[in-house]
């Protein structure tokens, strides 16, 4: 188990596993909240506790279209050792449909033809599938008398919730899935963490914004769009402060500025040891540096640190300029971070195993992260195998793999045949 570090005192690299606890520990939940209607919820961070206020389902009801049956109290035996099938007969005394009950009470010997959800008559005991039945003239005759049990294809009340139970824990982040779920207790709006404000810039002389003249020795900026779509999928309040130029002093404004109205500043590229890379030294006289390496393959520079002088500190987190460098110290670093900030209460991922399919290049000492595609072959066995070239500037590598493959600081490299873990892109993006 690695040691916890702090950020602001850490040794000059650190590992991926060091790094992101260091990173976690430095964030404090926001609290802020405000009502979000259902409709809008998906994405968002639950600020509280949600306490069933009914039954789930309401009333016992049927699971099954078929018949409800009022059986005997007790199975027909012969004895001690032989029980015998119930009877096969039965009376049809009504019907009851979804959203209309049966209002009379079924006496022994009793059936009426039920619909799925329909709340079961006073009297029933079971349901037997319309497909086991044989109506004819006011009667229902059973196919299999023997197969019949009490209690079948009936749900309780409040089987699946019951009233003043816990539906959903405060910093659940809703999908589609618990908006339903809400909706089926009678919510129209809860109460949710307010989204985190973020501000977002490039840096780089070389950087062109898109729709303009690409000159020679330039490249069209990517990384911004990139990190606001992964930004846009954590619902945060995201402010686009463009290209910044490569100097001290744009640097310094840009970050003063940002820090003053937003919970975080992410900027990209700027943050290598080059002569041009200045967002060091402009992080150093507007806030304060935690850490600024770490062991990892793609992005080994990784800035974090604060910004502002007073309590009401952003947190700055400086990616690279390569692309896949960029989304890949993100997703391993970043989001944990962002989302425990935003009050989630799982922000870990947790791999999966595989096989690999091909020899994987790694260096003992960092955690590399190849882009892969993992597949289900025809044993049943989950196998991954790398996108090919996994140079981190080849966004193509990303856009690719339905994963990626992590390759721990430990081993050095990865033999076709051999476990490794995976992150599918399913549980990152």
């Amino acid at each position: 188990m690695n040691q916890s570090i702090s950020c602001f005192d850490a040794p000059a690299q650190m590992s991926v596993e060091q790094g992101k606890q260091a990173l976690l520990d430095e964030m404090q939940p926001i609290t802020e909240h405000q009502f979000c209607s259902i409709e809008q919820l998906v994405g968002k961070v639950l600020a509280e506790d949600i306490i069933s206020p009914v039954n789930v389902p309401a009333q016992t009801n049927s699971a099954m279209d078929g018949f409800a049956i009022h059986l005997p109290n007790r199975k027909p035996s012969l004895g001690n050792e032989i029980s015998l099938p119930y009877p096969s007969e039965y009376k049809l005394v009504g019907q009851a449909l979804a959203g209309h009950g049966f209002d009379a009470e079924l006496a022994e010997g009793e059936a009426v033809m039920i619909t799925t959800g329909a709340p079961l008559p006073s009297g029933a005991n079971t349901v037997v599938m319309k497909e086991f039945v044989n109506v004819a003239e006011g009667f229902i005759k059973l196919q299999r008398p023997d197969a019949v049990a009490l209690n079948d294809n009936i749900r309780q009340a409040g089987e699946d919730l019951a009233q003043g139970s816990l539906a959903l824990s405060k910093g659940t982040r809703i999908f589609a899935q618990h908006q339903g779920l809400l909706a089926s207790l009678g919510f129209s709006e809860v109460k949710v963490i307010r989204p985190l404000k973020v501000a977002l810039f490039s840096t780089g002389d070389e950087v062109v914004a898109r729709g303009q003249p690409l000159p020679k020795n330039s490249i069209y900026d990517t990384n911004r769009f990139t990190l606001q779509g992964l930004l846009n999928g954590l619902q945060c309040d995201i402010t686009d402060l463009g290209i910044i130029q490569d100097d001290e002093t744009s640097l310094v404004n840009t970050l003063s500025k940002a820090a003053e109205n937003h919970d975080v500043v992410i900027s990209s590229g700027g943050v290598s040891v080059g002569d041009a890379d200045y967002i060091k030294s402009a992080l150093a006289q507007v806030g304060e540096i935690g850490f600024w390496r770490l062991n990892i393959r793609p992005g080994r520079p990784f800035a974090f640190g604060r910004l502002g002088k007073d309590e009401q500190k952003a947190l700055f987190f400086g990616l690279p300029g390569n692309p896949v460098a960029v989304m890949v110290t993100f997703l391993q670093l970043a989001q944990p971070a962002l989302r425990k900030l935003a009050g989630e209460s799982r922000w870990q991922l947790t791999p999966i195993p595989a096989l690999a399919q091909e020899t994987m290049r790694s260096r003992q000492g960092r955690t590399d992260f190849h882009r892969g595609i993992f597949s289900v072959d025809a044993s049943g066995q989950l196998v991954v195998r790398t996108t090919g070239s996994q140079g981190s500037g080849i966004l193509r590598s990303m856009v690719e793999a339905n994963c990626l493959i992590e390759i721990p600081d430990e081993q050095q490299g990865i033999r076709a045949g051999e476990k490794v873990m995976i992150q599918p892109f399913s549980d990152l993006i």
